[in-house]
């Protein structure tokens, strides 16, 4: 069978399948559909490898909430009646809920009976509350975006909407991109990270310890990328995709070439050679967007110990100095820890939305 990408295949499925039974059965029903939140087709990085679990013909279907609590029961019982076993080959039956293995489900294919199908039935409310933790009544505030988890962030804003009737593109774009102050706040944070250890490569290196050098030059690689998707107004996926996320943006064909290397270098001057142009590229990115006074793109000798710096040059203190917000500026006083995710990598607390409200209190 051809290999359909996912958000393709959502599509044909809900317009081929979907849609006919709803103007069939529910005529007069305003609804939104669409393929948002977990999923590498989501994000348009599947193939054939993710088919094997948790893939396959699926849509959500957003109501409004008087409509869902009608109708929505009799909605998802019809789809079962009445949805063909399969589409373009792929089947629309499900097994149940692996409880040994996260829920996940696989296609199989239809024997009989209803057809157990992954359309789901959501309203606006319900489903930003399950992907950010989130209640659309509440006002969005800094705190609430600095402990937004940036993979959920990208998930709700990319994926497809096949057709809305009720505002989901409004709420979508309620969430399109950091505002303008938080903004420049996460790109501070992201200099200051660079400031910390960019130093550190080059004396653990001095030390005859190359791993551990090593090991810094590529946190320094991992920051560079993260202040091209930022300087880029773009949000990060979860570490699966970061890399090839970063090569859709529009630094990484000049950039690629000097981290790759600095990842492979067996040296920390050598690791340091190629770090140094892609610093440079990136001061330059910065400068053109104009966000601060222009400031010097070369490295410069760190104190007189022979290793070559960029963050030294006040890209953090002048962006911070750009905030006019009173509440992001109160945040940006304390030590700059930037975002959830710029403070910690865990997976389980970028992963999981029920821990954000608990961070919170970092920031308020």
């Amino acid at each position: 069978m051809k290999f359909i990408p996912g958000l393709q295949l959502s599509q044909i499925f809900y317009e081929e399948a979907v849609r006919p039974l709803l103007d069939a059965h529910f005529p007069d029903l305003p609804h939104a559909a669409a393929l948002l939140g977990h999923g590498s087709e989501v994000l348009g990085f599947d193939d054939e490898t993710s088919t094997d679990h948790h893939w396959g013909p699926r849509v959500q279907l957003f109501l409004r909430p008087n409509d869902e609590k009608t109708w929505g029961t009799r909605l998802l019982a019809a789809l079962a009646d009445h949805l063909p076993p399969t589409i373009r080959g792929y089947p629309t039956h499900y097994s149940e809920p692996d409880p040994n293995d996260g829920g996940v489900q696989h296609m199989r294919s239809h024997t009989g009976g209803p057809v157990n199908h992954r359309v789901e039935i959501h309203t606006l409310r319900g489903f930003v509350l399950s992907i950010l933790n989130f209640d659309l009544e509440q006002p969005l505030e800094p705190a609430d975006w600095l402990t937004f988890s940036e993979q959920h962030l990208r998930t709700l804003t990319v994926g497809a909407v096949f057709h809305d009737e009720i505002g989901l593109e409004a709420v979508r774009a309620q969430f399109a991109y950091y505002p303008d102050d938080v903004w420049r706040y996460v790109l501070a944070a992201g200099w200051a990270r660079i400031g910390q250890d960019e130093h550190l490569m080059g004396r653990a290196g001095s030390r005859e310890d190359e791993i551990g050098s090593a090991i810094i030059g590529a946190r320094l690689v991992r920051d560079v990328m993260r202040l091209g998707f930022w300087m880029e107004r773009t949000y990060i996926p979860y570490p699966k995709w970061f890399g090839t996320a970063f090569q859709q943006l529009d630094c990484a064909k000049a950039l690629t070439p000097y981290l790759q290397t600095a990842l492979t270098a067996p040296t920390w001057q050598e690791r340091e050679r190629h770090l140094v142009p892609a610093y440079a590229h990136i001061a330059d990115m910065h400068n053109a967007l104009n966000l601060t006074p222009p400031i010097h793109a070369k490295a410069t000798d760190f104190h007189g110990r022979g290793f070559r710096v960029i963050a030294q040059n006040g890209f953090a203190d002048a962006l911070t100095t750009s905030i006019t917000d009173p509440q992001v500026k109160g945040i940006a006083a304390r030590q700059p820890i930037g975002s959830m995710e710029q403070f910690s990598d865990s997976t389980d607390l970028n992963s999981y939305p029920e821990w954000r409200k608990r961070v919170r209190g970092l920031y308020v």
